[in-house]
């Protein structure tokens, strides 16, 4: 009989894959949309709340990962995302200082799809021209009542979804007859997130464009080299390297 972290290692490798395949052609629409607004100038922002903001980080300011990524970060890290008009809060503030620009994107990620937070940040981006990619699991969010008053879950609000496939409760394994554990959604989440910068990079590498990458400091020349790129967003971005 294999042990829990053994079936969680098998069970989340096999979610994972299917991930990958599931959203592989969302991936690809997505990630041209991104490249397209970098190429112009503009910048790919994230917002979670709890442990999704954690999935949000993962993409910026990230040695390998694009330099014009910037996050909304929340706070009250999470406490706070069913107060109704608490992510409209968040939202404008950030609108404010760091800016939300007709033509860019994005993404929103909540596991459940219920809370008012993301759906709230996800409908005042959508209100400013932006294109909006919730990051869910689609089983909750169209099974789980929002607590919205506008009675709709992120995948609905969303313009193009990416699914980490989540169960309920967000866990796999049976560690006793009634208590389950091994959460998956940050992992597969921040895989997802990763797949997508590429599929961005991809675009402009292949349509002429200078990839706007981000260094590690710890290789010869890379502080120097990342100071001198973010130069061009420097009024933008929620983490600057330098």
């Amino acid at each position: 009989m294999s042990s829990p972290a053994e079936s969680y290692f098998d069970t989340a490798r096999e979610m994972l894959n299917r991930a990958r395949d599931l959203n592989a052609a969302t991936i690809k629409t997505v990630g041209a949309l991104i490249g397209k607004s970098i190429a112009e100038g503009g910048v790919l922002h994230t917002f979670g709340s709890g442990h999704s903001e954690i999935i949000g980080r993962e993409i910026i300011g990230r040695a390998g990962g694009l330099m014009p990524v910037s996050g909304i970060f929340d706070p009250g890290a999470g406490f706070s995302e069913n107060i109704v008009g608490y992510g409209t809060r968040l939202a404008e503030r950030y609108d404010n200082t760091n800016g939300l620009h007709a033509g860019e994107v994005i993404i929103v990620i909540s596991n459940s799809g219920k809370n008012a937070s993301p759906i709230e940040v996800a409908l005042h981006a959508k209100k400013k021209g932006l294109t909006v990619i919730g990051l869910t699991s689609v089983a909750m969010s169209t099974t789980a009542k929002t607590v919205h008053p506008g009675g709709q879950n992120l995948h609905a609000v969303s313009d193009h979804v990416l699914d980490n496939l989540g169960v309920s409760g967000d866990a796999i394994v049976n560690v006793t007859e009634t208590q389950m554990a091994g959460p998956t959604s940050t992992f597969i989440g921040a895989t997802l997130l990763n797949l997508l910068a590429l599929e961005a990079m991809t675009w402009l590498r292949d349509n002429g464009h200078e990839l706007p990458v981000v260094r590690s400091q710890n290789l010869p020349g890379g502080m120097e080299a990342n100071i001198e790129l973010s130069k061009r967003y420097r009024t933008r971005l929620s983490k600057l390297i330098g």
